[in-house]
């Protein structure tokens, strides 16, 4: 084979060509949402205090979010990477919160 401009006359094609498959996921990151869903055990002023606490959100904020937490059974509490939504999580569930967490689309 020749090709025009190439030291010597010829070149070689590479053997192997490295494509991703189409598993790996190539996207950029998405941050992880955490979200407290509605209980009937846990006091409106509880939930709030443990936003606070946790969050370091104002009482309105707080207040703002346990009251979505109560009239739409769900809030987004925090969002972020995936080990901090994780610790989250996991902070929330200490307190007695009903917490999970996904991946926003």
């Amino acid at each position: 084979m020749h090709v025009r401009g190439a030291v010597g006359g010829a070149t070689t094609a590479p053997s192997e060509v490295h494509r991703p498959s189409t598993d790996e996921d190539v996207r950029p990151d998405r941050p992880w949402m955490v979200i407290v869903w509605n209980d009937p055990v846990n006091l409106m002023s509880y939930v709030t205090f443990v936003f606070q606490k946790l969050f370091g959100y104002s009482r309105d904020k707080a207040t703002s979010l346990m009251l979505d937490v109560h009239h739409k059974g769900r809030a987004v509490v925090s969002s972020g990477p995936r080990e901090r939504a994780e610790l989250d999580v996991f902070r929330l569930h200490q307190h007695g919160l009903w917490a999970t967490m996904e991946q926003s689309t």
